[in-house]
């Protein structure tokens, strides 16, 4: 791998999901995302037109029953819950979205570079037979399934989304091959997400959830990833990174209350690039989940394109903001963790 490399998957295809008028996960989303696809291949960087997934991948993570019933929305608007709807081509949408982190989390397992999948709808909130919270297909979960499919003994997925992805927690809650992280605003929707749900028989201790109070700083989000996220990544000697890469703890998204600013997503994105590089080869492959506010969406795709595409690391920032929040859970984290972790990793 250069340490110049980063690749794209991308397509004007993800605009054929259509919401209702007022919806948050809108098409203008995925305009902003074709937007800096194409700014990087003005650059010189290699834009990949993805594949759809295929249905042995998609049954990896979800029920047949499942598939079924949102393949049988193809061609139709369909109000899946309160939040989640379908139209004609939602389908074979999420089906690419599936189908484009796949294929990033073969490319960065083929040791070929990092790999970013810039995809709507997004997935994380998607369970094994039900979708939910706009989430069709949970794209980063079978791309995870997938990768271990193909040789990887052991999967990292870090969720920075400012919402618990409960659908990936679940999916792997009892597989010991999978460590999940979640950072996410707490308490708040979908009510998943306690530090005390650290996973089940074989798995436990192999969830770890960060929930943080309304109006967490980039201050806390960098004590969580210094303390928590990094330490853990180290001792979890992952064969991959996954990242499920939600922008919507931004200070400026209409759905959240974090105070999370572009540079504090750049540190977490900074945090993952470099824990990648140190234990897994820089086998890093990440792909788009929330993020509602369009400038702020904007401004942080830029921030993680440039952040991963760079040939040098920079400096790590310093934020000068209060950390209580994270102060306030961190201690239990630890505690409750402990067990189940090399001593001293903490």
């Amino acid at each position: 791998m250069t340490e110049t490399s980063l690749v794209l998957f991308a397509s004007d295809r993800f605009a054929d999901h259509v919401t209702p008028p007022g919806h948050p996960e809108r098409v203008g989303r995925a305009e902003v995302m074709q937007t800096a696809a194409a700014a990087f291949a003005r650059g010189g960087g290699t834009v990949i037109e993805p594949r759809p997934v295929t249905d042995a991948e998609l049954a990896a993570v979800h029920t047949e029953p499942y598939i079924g019933s949102i393949a049988a929305t193809s061609g139709h608007a369909v109000r899946l819950d309160p939040d989640t709807y379908t139209s004609s081509q939602s389908y074979e949408t999420a089906r690419l979205a599936a189908g484009a982190i796949v294929q990033a989390a073969d490319h960065a397992m083929a040791g070929q570079g990092r790999a970013l999948a810039l995809v709507r709808p997004p997935g994380h909130h998607a369970e094994a037979h039900r979708a939910m919270g706009f989430c069709l297909f949970n794209s980063v979960a079978v791309a995870a399934a997938h990768a271990l499919a193909i040789g990887a003994s052991k999967v990292a997925i870090i969720d920075y989304d400012v919402h618990h992805g409960n659908g990936t927690q679940w999916m792997f809650y009892d597989d010991p091959r999978i460590l999940y992280v979640s950072t996410h605003q707490y308490p708040f929707y979908p009510g998943t997400g306690a530090a005390a749900d650290i996973g089940r028989d074989a798995g436990e201790g192999r969830t770890l959830n960060v929930p943080l109070a309304a109006g967490a700083t980039d201050a806390d989000y960098d004590l969580v990833y210094t303390r928590l996220v990094v330490p853990a990544l180290q001792a979890f000697a992952p064969d991959l990174l996954l990242v499920s890469a939600g922008y919507d703890a931004h200070e400026r998204d209409p759905l959240a209350g974090m105070r999370v600013t572009t540079e504090g997503y750049r540190a977490m994105t900074r945090h993952l690039r470099v824990i990648a590089d140190d234990v897994c080869g820089g086998r890093l492959a990440f792909v788009t989940e929330g993020g509602y506010d369009l400038q702020a969406l904007a401004e942080c795709l830029n921030s993680t394109i440039t952040v991963l595409g760079d040939a040098l690391v920079d400096n790590a920032p310093s934020f000068p903001d209060s950390t209580e929040r994270a102060e306030a859970v961190i201690g239990d984290i630890i505690s409750t963790h402990r067990a189940h972790w090399p001593s001293g990793i903490w």
